[in-house]
């Protein structure tokens, strides 16, 4: 089934979240849930990443920040990716984080820092590594 915003939707798709995983998500997908894939990558992806009013990186502020504020465990290591690739830094998503637990509360924010620091720390973020006592 391909459309304008279906297209437009797969193409932001694939260029936030890399082809990767979006070859894995749709390979994965059966029929109890090739809808609910088709639909997101209608809704959000293709309405809504596709608008002009604000850009990657501040959409990429947002998402993280309501991943955290809903405890969407799972989609927060993916969207940390993201929004490094939509050009945040580590320290600026530290700052969404922090900004978040004040208003979604420090639970909320402890679980995402903690996903967020494993997620930097395989991408090769030095202020997410391990520290070394010596």
């Amino acid at each position: 089934m391909s459309d304008e915003l279906y297209d437009a939707g797969m193409r932001v798709r694939r260029e936030v979240l890399g082809d990767a995983h979006v070859d894995r998500a749709t390979a994965n997908a059966t029929e109890f849930t090739q809808k609910f894939q088709d639909y997101i990558t209608r809704a959000a992806w293709g309405s809504i990443w596709t608008r002009d009013g604000l850009d990657r990186k501040t959409r990429s502020c947002v998402t993280l920040a309501v991943l955290t504020a809903l405890h969407c465990h799972g989609e927060i290591a993916m969207h940390v990716r993201a929004a490094v690739g939509n050009g945040l830094t580590a320290d600026e998503i530290g700052e969404v984080l922090l900004h978040t637990g004040v208003y979604a509360g420090v639970p909320a924010a402890n679980e995402a820092f903690a996903i967020a620091q494993k997620t930097l720390a395989e991408m090769g973020e030095p202020t997410a590594q391990p520290r070394t006592t010596g």
